[in-house]
């Protein structure tokens, strides 16, 4: 007798494979050999590493960065230009300067300033500034004697700390009344 088969586009198959349980349910079990012992733990140790390389990535990305700790402190002319400094004065003839001072130490921080003509304190200022806080103030002085290449000195000290921490200075020429 002949075997007919319809032509459906299926093709017969049948499996050569026992199945891995009897009727008692239970899975045969090899031991493993010593190949797959160690495959196992590079797989747990590889498991392990793309573990920690994402919480590292999670931490860097949720963490902000922290950039240089530093302090602005500049002066600028009255008109609010870094040129055009009031240097060329007259006996008892005010001058006015712009003094800024901006805190990028990412943390409130106290700041001292002291201004000096011809190293002779003639003001002193204290003030607290948060971070990316801004201080900008006028600040007027006079020429006492006549002379040339007086320093008018500008010093910032920061957190109580006794070496000056940034300086400034302008040179004037003062003449006579």
């Amino acid at each position: 007798m002949k075997k007919s088969f319809r032509r459906t586009g299926k093709i017969p198959f049948k499996s050569t494979r026992k199945a891995p349980f009897k009727k008692t349910g239970k899975v045969p079990f090899k031991r493993a050999s010593s190949e797959s012992r160690v495959d196992e733990v590079l797989t747990v140790i590889l498991i392990i590493a793309i573990i920690i390389a994402i919480s590292l990535t999670v931490y860097v990305i949720v963490t902000p960065k922290q950039g240089e700790k530093f302090t602005e402190f500049y002066i600028l002319s009255p008109n609010g230009t870094a040129a055009d400094y009031p240097t060329d004065l007259k006996v008892g003839e005010a001058g006015e300067v712009i003094i800024g001072i901006v805190n990028h130490e990412y943390a409130n921080t106290s700041y001292r300033m002291e201004v000096e003509l011809n190293e002779e304190v003639i003001n002193e200022t204290a003030v607290v500034l948060s971070h990316n806080d801004t201080l900008e103030s006028s600040f007027v002085f006079k020429a006492k004697t006549n002379g040339t290449a007086q320093k008018l000195e500008f010093l910032l000290y920061k957190d109580k700390e006794q070496p000056v921490y940034r300086s400034l200075h302008l040179w004037l020429d003062v003449n006579g009344e």
